[in-house]
């Protein structure tokens, strides 16, 4: 057997990891500011998390929710209190996609209706439901199309005001900032048109936090810059640092009955230890407001080199666009011993673990400046 040729890979092994930092099996060290898909929150090994699981990993790892779990209302009061939702309710499972289909599947139950909005350059996952909401028709098989879906273009409200105006609309879902997008923060006036419209034309609101959430723009949700209370929160990456687990934060107002949704794994014993230790970590070493403080560092220095190309984001979570493809850039940044990501062929995105210090910064930005003396931008 062999596995399926999905992913073209670096020739890099990493086989340690700590903090920011990661080291291959050749024993060279790169600077993290990627996180696996800003997946690194609270650091790579952080030695309380590592704690964490290993002490519940000796009690019990895993039961079905056919029986209490502590753990879970544990999660729920901590989450509640650090996001500033203690009102809503949490749904657990497993991932940001999986986190996405529940909560289209809730709004659809809650209001009757079958057609979703979504936006040009969103990203919501890739199983059946949500990848016909993101836009990227390459990974649409022919199974997941439906006129359920549909895509309007960004910070563009009178077209989901005509959309809305047609009736069948179940929920609007948007990206709290949009990663895999390029970084693409909605504009004030449009997230809060949404809001009001979503009202309006009695249809539920899905804020999607995967990437955006947990602290990584400077505040604990994206859209938490603005003045507006979703119906519905998504959340995962961050979430668990490393360890699978996703959320469904659920308005009040919104009653569950039993088996309206349901999974096998999502909440068990080790994930909420996991995403406990985050959340502890969270809060004792302040990281929403270190991803904040470095974020706008990084973002001051990245603006005085005046290089060419524009610069978004809040907090650790940031895209430099150039006019170029940018391959050859992450490349020598590779070679220097920097992990970044990409989005389509011309963003470089930051999504550091939020531990990541002003000085760790400062190493990405003098490799970054060499590397710009050297290619044409």
């Amino acid at each position: 057997m062999k596995l399926f040729d999905v992913y073209p890979l670096f020739n890099i092994t990493p086989v340690k990891a700590k903090g920011c930092y990661v080291w291959d099996s050749e024993g060279k060290k790169y600077l993290d500011l990627y996180g696996g898909h800003a997946v690194i929150s609270i650091g790579h090994s952080h030695q309380y998390y590592i704690d964490k699981i290993i002490k519940q990993l000796s009690q019990i790892g895993f039961y079905s929710n056919s029986v209490q779990n502590p753990l879970q209302q544990e999660l729920v009061d901590k989450l509640g209190e650090i996001s500033g939702y203690n009102d809503y309710q949490l749904f657990l499972c497993n991932s940001g996609a999986e986190a996405n289909e529940n909560a289209i599947k809730l709004a659809s139950f809650v209001t009757g209706k079958k057609k979703f909005i979504s936006f040009s350059k969103s990203f919501h996952g890739r199983t059946s439901a949500v990848v016909a909401l993101t836009d990227n028709p390459k990974i649409v098989a022919p199974v997941n199309e439906t006129d359920n879906a549909v895509i309007l273009p960004f910070n563009d409200i009178e077209t989901v005001k005509n959309e809305l105006e047609k009736g069948g609309v179940a929920a609007i879902i948007v990206e709290g900032i949009q990663g895999v997008g390029g970084i693409r923060i909605p504009e004030q006036h449009f997230i809060e048109e949404l809001s009001f419209m979503a009202k309006k034309y009695k249809c539920l609101l899905i804020l999607d936090e995967i990437q955006s959430g947990y602290g990584r723009s400077g505040k604990f949700f994206a859209h938490q810059y603005f003045n507006i209370q979703p119906d519905i929160i998504t959340t995962a990456k961050g979430m668990g640092n490393g360890f699978p687990i996703g959320g469904v934060l659920i308005h009040p107002e919104i009653e569950a009955w039993h088996g309206m949704l349901g999974t096998t794994f999502g909440g068990n014993h080790l994930a909420c230890a996991a995403a406990i230790a985050v959340i502890d970590v969270m809060k004792e070493e302040t990281l929403v407001q270190n991803a904040e403080k470095t974020g706008n560092y990084l973002i001051e220095k990245l603006s005085e080199l005046n290089a060419g190309f524009e610069i978004r984001g809040k907090g650790l979570m940031i895209g430099l666009e150039f006019k170029q493809p940018v391959k050859e850039i992450r490349n020598l940044l590779i070679e220097y011993g920097i992990f970044t990501g990409v989005s389509g062929q011309n963003v470089i995105r930051l999504l550091p673990p939020l531990c990541l210090t002003t000085s760790e910064a400062d190493e990405f930005l003098q490799a970054f400046s060499d590397i710009l003396a050297t290619v044409s931008v």
